[in-house]
């Protein structure tokens, strides 16, 4: 015999300590497994380096680059909660229309673009994600002992994370995606985190300007 169970007796689960309002953009912190909203973390640890459930500190220096989307409990979130993936859409193309700005769901690919032709294994790939959001980008090397893209414009998920594009970037130039280590990646002169997606890095780091989104590449500082 099946059996029903209320959403609220799953709510704990599914909310976010900080706002109390269910996930969205699931983000889970890598040393003690604790999600939040990406937005609620992100700000969170602008003036903090602990965990807001359980106060372990995450990094001393760079917690941004210890947390991680959680992407199976986003899709569990939708799943469970009515309406509240289309609600969210409404929301962000809402955020977008008052400031005058194009939803990046909603803007069409720049004319004279060139996009990489994808193998096989990238087809299957984009095939799981031809429903996301997408982010026009383009790469701009700025170290001189590394080689330029041939082709620097790109048309990506939003869901893409940065570590996603060192290792694309790693493949072409680097002839390897395990030599993806020895890349950073910056928005405007900003080091951003391997986990960050092009939807955080868009909003965050490229919200009043013009598409395509800026995105500079070089090779790994030693420090």
């Amino acid at each position: 015999m099946e059996r029903r169970i209320k959403l609220k007796t799953l709510n704990v689960h599914i909310t976010c300590k900080i706002c109390r309002g269910y996930l969205i953009d699931a983000t889970t912190v890598t040393e003690c497994l604790h999600t939040f909203c990406k937005s609620c973390l992100v700000k969170h640890l602008e003036e903090n380096n602990t965990c807001p459930t359980c106060n372990i500190v995450i990094h001393q220096s760079h917690p941004l680059q210890y947390i991680s989307f959680d992407r199976t409990m986003q899709d569990i979130v939708y799943k469970l909660v009515p309406n509240l993936q289309e609600n969210e859409m409404k929301r962000e193309r809402e955020f977008y229309r008052i400031r005058g700005l194009p939803c990046p769901k909603d803007i069409l690919p720049n004319a004279g673009m060139e996009e990489e032709k994808p193998t096989p294994e990238q087809v299957a790939e984009l095939d799981l994600h031809r429903m996301d959001e997408q982010v026009n980008v383009i790469l701009e090397c700025t170290a001189e002992n590394l080689k330029s893209m041939k082709r620097r414009y790109l048309r990506l998920s939003s869901q893409a994370t940065i570590t996603h594009l060192k290792k694309f970037i790693a493949k072409k130039i680097l002839d390897g995606t395990e030599k993806y280590r020895d890349i950073d990646i910056l928005c405007s002169d900003e080091l951003l985190g391997k986990d960050h997606t092009l939807k955080f890095v868009y909003v965050t780091r490229w919200r009043f300007k013009e598409p395509p989104l800026l995105l500079e590449y070089r090779q790994k500082l030693d420090l």
